[in-house]
């Protein structure tokens, strides 16, 4: 039916996607080629960022059940401990989630599944995306399920299938970027010592990474394969690997329950969108693995578009907002993919990195209280901001429209419990005149209030500063209860209307 989304793949974005459709009951369809949900671990770091979005579907906790906190980061040389970054909270104050988490994918993916069939949601396996064709006012589509070919119309699709995405390759984007020339390896195994949690190895040229995974008697290893097991293919068994792995982190490899070698990517495509067609995750930026970032920044694209999706096929926004979706998140992955390519270049290349800056320089640094929290800020993805956007207006203090909105922990709660509502919603941080309660009245926007403290000042917040938040929690406008007909405009402009 054109009014449905296609969403095709069904991994964390395409769930993620769904999710967010699903909450604004926007009818669609969700289609994996894949047998059924992953069973290995693949991705494995979840951010603070993401925390919040399942936050307003009410999901977060069952990841955080789900998963492990990790409290450092813990350096060896030639596998004696030289050093510990700690992690733990080192973002209290900036968010409800101020750790990061170490959760194995096929197990975040199982508690999206889950959430949607509670909804009443099936992701249709077995189930590809042959072929479509953008008309005036739909899309038409070719889809084989289990063996069988049909054709369905759509109002839009969305491609979240993966780094060799059918939808970006039938768009005909180009995918612009590299390959790094070495050979690396994951691999999920037992571990049968004592082992400490997420830790960095280094020894010589060679640099290796290991997390707990579920139980802390399995871990996650990840490396460079050494040039002389490359002969001239990678070894198609981890066995070679593991004195090497051994040499280099205080483990001892047991069952190994999955490898794999594979080589690393960094790619942006030239465009996240065209007509009525959008790709997300995966299949629009792929990166190293520096600071786990790929899967993050994909479920961020998913609840970025979701709402603008939502809200324009309910005929409660103008069109035009669905312009924003490429810019906002573009501009995002080019920055992204350019950081972790450095930062990947240093530690794969420069022994200084390896084995000066890594094990001796940043532990000491991040003993700082500043320096941890900055690197939580770019780490955790809360500082993402759309200061550039047709959707961002005005500036309050230090809060600028775009900016994600600052967490303020309240004596009853906290101000992001408003927004899981999932829509558009004003607050204000000090006296709400009437000025705002008669624009809340008229547009049908709920309106929450908070009295202002010396701790909003803290984080920029402008005594009685007025609010529109957009239903990603974003901020949309930036003014003060004595301006609030900014905000007026603004739902003019965009034609925007509440349930």
């Amino acid at each position: 039916m054109e009014k449905e989304v296609l969403i095709v793949g069904a991994g964390p974005t395409g769930l993620a996607l769904a999710i967010g459709l699903e909450r604004h009951g926007v009818p669609f369809r969700l289609i994996e080629q894949h047998d059924g949900p992953g069973t290995t671990s693949r991705a494995m770091v979840v951010h603070a960022r993401t925390l919040e979005f399942y936050r307003q579907f009410g999901l977060a906790h069952r990841l955080v059940e789900a998963g492990i906190v990790e409290n450092a980061v813990h350096i060896y040389k030639d596998r004696m401990e030289v050093g510990t970054i700690p992690l733990g909270e080192m973002g209290t104050g900036i968010s409800p989630y101020p750790y990061l988490l170490s959760l194995a994918q096929d197990v975040h993916e199982s508690i999206l599944v889950e959430y949607l069939g509670s909804k009443g949601v099936r992701v249709e396996w077995q189930t590809k995306l042959m072929s479509f064709e953008e008309k005036e006012d739909h899309i038409e589509a070719e889809i084989c399920s289990q063996g069988e070919a049909s054709h369905a119309s759509f109002a839009y699709v969305c491609g979240c299938d993966g780094a060799h995405s059918t939808v970006r390759h039938q768009l005909g984007l180009d995918f612009p970027g590299g390959t790094y020339s070495q050979m690396f390896f994951v691999a999920d195994a037992e571990n049968t010592q004592p082992f400490k949690g997420m830790s960095a190895g280094f020894r010589g040229s060679e640099f290796n990474l290991a997390l707990n995974i579920r139980t802390t008697g399995t871990v996650r290893l990840i490396g460079v394969i050494p040039p002389h097991l490359i002969d001239p293919e990678p070894p198609a068994e981890f066995d070679p690997l593991i004195p090497h792995v051994e040499s280099v982190l205080p483990v001892k490899v047991g069952r190994v329950n999955w490898y794999s070698p594979y080589k690393v990517h960094h790619r942006v495509a030239e465009s996240f969108r065209r007509g009525r067609t959008f790709i997300l995750g995966d299949a629009a930026h792929i990166h190293s693995p520096a600071g786990g970032q790929g899967m993050n920044t994909g479920i961020g694209d998913a609840f970025n578009l979701a709402w603008k999706l939502a809200l324009v096929m309910q005929g409660r926004m103008d069109r035009s907002i669905l312009d924003t979706y490429e810019p906002e998140r573009i501009a995002f992955a080019r920055k992204l993919v350019a950081t972790t390519d450095r930062i990947f270049r240093e530690a794969v290349n420069r022994k200084r990195f390896r084995n000066i800056i890594m094990p001796h320089v940043l532990p000491k640094l991040v003993q700082f209280s500043k320096v941890r929290r900055m690197l939580f800020k770019v780490i955790s993805q809360t500082r993402i901001r759309y200061p550039d956007s047709p959707l961002s207006e005005g500036k309050s203090g230090r809060i600028e429209a775009g900016d994600r909105l600052p967490w303020i922990r309240m004596e009853d709660g906290d101000n992001f419990e408003p927004l899981v509502s999932v829509d558009w919603q004003l607050h204000v941080y000090g006296h709400p005149n009437g000025e705002v309660k008669q624009l809340s009245d008229r547009s049908g926007i709920p309106l929450h209030h908070a009295r202002w403290t010396k701790g909003m000042k803290r984080k920029g917040i402008r005594k009685n500063a007025a609010y529109l938040i957009r239903p990603d929690g974003h901020v949309g406008v930036a003014t003060t209860t004595g301006n609030v007909g900014r905000i007026e405009g603004y739902i003019k402009r965009f034609n925007l209307k509440m349930e």
